[in-house]
């Protein structure tokens, strides 16, 4: 039963829905986003299958993985959109902004089932707290969740629907499940306690259909039997466990469904490719990266790349990390809490670390904070307010001010700082420009460049198209045929026939695909050069449109 002195259920609620309310004025900056060329063209803007609601919607939506991934709901709510919304990605992001507006009321409600019967709040009931605090650090605890600048990326982002619907789900059901347990221990009926673990499950279940990065969530639900919820009791730790078994089977299913598909669609790294010693290095720096991001959010790029030859500084970060992961192992029992934030932070970034053998080379993604930042933030607020009441009552008024004052301007400092990522996300010439300022890359000129040439602005995708060339020659990328492609084609656009003639010669003498015969037949054609025109459109046969992208090996018809 709850502490009287604590908060009442319809406040609890009621600060739910002011956080919720702060966390929808804060993201509506992204209702100006459009869709960026990076994954949206895939998951909205080219995928015919979200256009129909019908039976061919659905079976398609169960029973594919299109990006290796099986994403039945997610693909579920694009439908919903597009139904209402066309390709407007207006809705689409309003979509976004309200299902996280909603998690974030949501971790409020969890803030409250969890630190309420936390040990850190037994130390401090009874010894006459403000009445304001522990409604304080509910929004505290949803705000900083909430408007962190790490969350960014998964709200102004349309293809990361997949993360805010997964949160839903996945925060309902540890609701749920905290819910399970409170009624455990009331002694409740049999049947009240198989509704919520029933309902933990389904929603479990629902937020593996989102986005499969839950499959941690049996070890996020351990994480809080062990600390705050103290159930580790000797004689119950197999009941416990064996709560767990559905949850795991989940996980356990999915993830070698995932796995088999990603196998199926090249989409993992062997370890010749990506030795394993290198993994461990990239992996420690990607845990510090995410660290640092959560701790001193400035500087944040909607895209990390990893560098071909690992620096040196990597190997520093990663012993780093390995030093504090040792010393928060030797202090597990003196500090839990110290433990289960590190346990709760790492636990849901272990399937996209560079340890795994997945194909996505990125040093960070914040958006994969988005659960792993969960449970921390909780835990952290619960103490730091514990760490205030402890020291509050012998402190003069001003200081408690000044404390309060200084919170405050940490919410200020997120939401400033949430405010000018969006901006980041405006467009794909925003996106990618603001990465090659911090960290020029192939990709991303080479993505810049298609903005360019989708905005009419030809000249200046060639020039990053040619940037990309410099960097891809150096490198030896053996689909480098591409590129020239693409340059060439901005070129017949902008109306530099000559050059676009040259680029699609060099396409050709590496990968003689009939699509590129047409397009240099084009510019031949322009050129007045009929016969040679004639021969290449004789060449490319029925290929025509616009230029794409060939893999190695692709066939040349």
């Amino acid at each position: 039963m709850k502490d009287s002195h604590v908060c009442s259920n319809k406040t609890v609620y009621g600060i739910a829905f002011v956080a919720a309310l702060v966390c929808l004025l804060v993201y509506l900056r992204a209702l100006s986003c459009g869709f960026v060329n990076w994954e949206d063209q895939d998951y909205v803007i080219n995928n015919t299958a979200i256009r129909h609601l019908n039976r061919d919607f659905f079976v398609w939506a169960f029973t594919t993985m299109p990006m290796a991934f099986w994403l039945p709901l997610t693909w579920l709510s694009f439908a919903i959109d597009y139904h209402f919304w066309g390709l407007n990605p207006y809705g689409y992001h309003l979509t976004n902004i309200l299902l996280h507006a909603a998690n974030s009321g949501l971790v409020v409600l969890l803030a409250d089932r969890l630190l309420q019967r936390g040990r850190w709040l037994e130390k401090v009931r009874g010894s006459g707290w403000p009445y304001y605090l522990y409604p304080l650090m509910l929004l505290c605890a949803g705000l900083v969740w909430g408007i962190h600048p790490a969350r960014v990326e998964s709200v102004a982002w349309v293809t990361e629907r997949k993360d805010v619907l997964n949160g839903l789900f996945t925060i309902g059901s540890m609701l749920l499940y905290l819910q399970y347990v409170q009624n455990k221990e009331s002694g409740a009926g049999k049947g009240t306690l198989f509704r919520a673990y029933a309902g933990a499950v389904l929603l479990f279940a629902c937020s593996l259909m989102a986005k499969p990065t839950s499959v941690v969530l049996p070890g996020l639900l351990l994480v809080m039997d062990w600390y705050p919820l103290g159930r580790f009791r000797k004689g119950a730790v197999l009941n416990v466990l064996a709560e767990k078994v559905p949850f795991i089977a989940l996980s356990a299913g999915l993830t070698l469904l995932t796995v088999y598909s990603g196998a199926q669609q090249n989409a993992l790294n062997t370890f010749s490719e990506f030795p394993f010693w290198l993994r461990m290095v990239a992996s420690g720096n990607s845990l510090f990266e995410y660290v640092r991001v959560m701790v001193y959010p400035v500087g944040i790029l909607p895209y990390y790349d990893l560098p071909r030859a690992i620096p040196q500084v990597y190997i520093v970060k990663a012993v780093v990390v390995a030093v504090v992961l040792c010393s928060v192992i030797w202090w597990g029992k003196k500090l839990p809490w110290l433990a289960a934030v590190m346990l709760s932070f790492i636990l849901p970034l272990v399937p996209i670390l560079h340890i795994t053998a997945n194909g996505n080379q990125l040093i960070l993604a914040p958006r994969y904070t988005y659960l792993s930042s969960l449970l921390p933030c909780l835990i952290l607020t619960g103490m730091a307010v514990a760490a205030f009441q402890k020291v509050a009552c012998s402190w003069p008024k001003y200081r408690q001010c000044g404390i309060a004052v200084l919170m405050a301007g940490l919410l200020v400092f997120y939401a400033a700082m949430t405010q000018r990522v969006i901006g980041f996300w405006h467009d794909s010439g925003a996106m990618w420009s603001r990465v090659i300022a911090y960290q020029p890359f192939d990709k991303a000129y080479f993505y810049r460049g298609l903005y360019y040439v989708d905005s009419g602005n030809f000249l200046a995708a060639v020039d990053d198209y040619s940037t990309c060339l410099a960097y891809a020659l150096k490198d030896g990328n053996p689909e480098i045929y591409n590129l020239y492609a693409f340059r060439g084609e901005a070129l017949i656009k902008a109306g530099r026939y000559e050059e676009g003639v040259q680029d699609f010669s060099a396409a050709i003498s590496l990968f003689p695909h009939r699509l590129y015969y047409f397009h240099r037949g084009t510019a031949l054609q322009a050129l007045g050069k009929i016969r040679e025109a004639g021969e290449d459109v004789a060449r490319a046969g029925q290929a025509k449109g616009q230029i794409y992208w060939f893999s190695h090996g692709s066939s040349l018809q």
